[in-house]
């Protein structure tokens, strides 16, 4: 199932997604629910819209955080001259970073080097604490596309990587979240990201040094994880600068495509 955050007229709406290419001859269409399925059960309402009618929003605004993993795929590691970490690299991104499909990211004034960072994200349904590694499915709402979007100059002047990676606009997220993956699916799926139509970055989520269980056990360990909270899991090689009028996109298999324009921060020129 696909679960989708929209716009239609002036209201919010969520909805599941039915695409044409699930066989069917239907076309492109969203169905709305009653409510957030993340905050319980939810009913179908029997209406129906066409895809292209609706503005898709982030599919979750997560109600306490973002935490994101770094430098979890070796070669991406080694393009920055880093090492792997011996322990997964846990940081956090305010909520306010978090932008949808087709929204704009904003480079600030503070910085010249914007990087994209193409990323599978684990979105979480229930409250959870010390998640033992075989539990991890029971926990997991399901999967969707991120771009950890992360002003480099930033993170290697300050050191730590809060600044550098929590602007907001920084954590666009979409198209929807995709419930229907197995743990053993989504640490199997194909991840490209394209700067211009120009794939720039192109490998797999098995390439995770760390994978997808490990990860949630790991971070749960510490803190308390609520419904909605998500979990970047790592960026491929590849990265680099996007500038304004770039438009950025962030495809996975089996889940769909993110994407967003970089545009200038509107107080640049005072």
């Amino acid at each position: 199932m696909r679960i989708a955050r929209y716009v239609i007229g002036d209201q919010i709406q969520f909805g599941t997604v039915e695409l044409a290419a699930d066989g069917g001859g239907h076309p492109d269409t969203v169905a709305t629910v009653s409510s957030d399925p993340l905050a319980g059960p939810v009913t179908y309402t029997g209406e129906r819209h066409a895809l292209d009618e609706v503005r898709l929003l982030a599919p979750v605004i997560p109600r306490s955080k973002v935490l994101g993993i770094g430098r979890n795929y070796a070669a991406h590691a080694a393009e920055l001259g880093n090492e792997v970490p011996e322990e997964p690299l846990v940081f956090l991104k305010p909520n306010t970073s978090v932008i949808g499909p087709g929204e704009a990211i904003v480079r600030p004034t503070t910085t010249n080097n914007l990087h994209y960072e193409g990323e599978l994200a684990v979105v979480i349904g229930r409250i959870c604490r010390d998640v033992p590694k075989d539990r991890v499915s029971e926990v997991i709402f399901g999967y969707t596309v991120a771009n950890d979007v992360t002003a480099r100059d930033l993170q290697n002047t300050d050191g730590q990587w809060t600044r550098a990676k929590g602007y907001d606009t920084f954590c666009p997220l979409g198209p929807w979240i995709v419930t229907h993956l197995s743990l053993e699916e989504a640490g199997s799926l194909g991840i490209r990201t394209r700067l211009d139509g120009a794939v720039v970055q192109d490998a797999s989520t098995t390439l995770l040094v760390r994978d997808l269980a490990t990860l949630v056990s790991y971070v749960s360990s510490f803190m308390t994880l609520l419904p909605g909270d998500v979990i970047l899991t790592g960026t491929p090689a590849g990265v680099g600068p996007m500038t304004p009028g770039q438009h950025v996109e962030v495809e996975i298999d089996e889940i769909g495509t993110l994407d967003n324009v970089v545009v200038e921060d509107a107080g640049a020129d005072g």
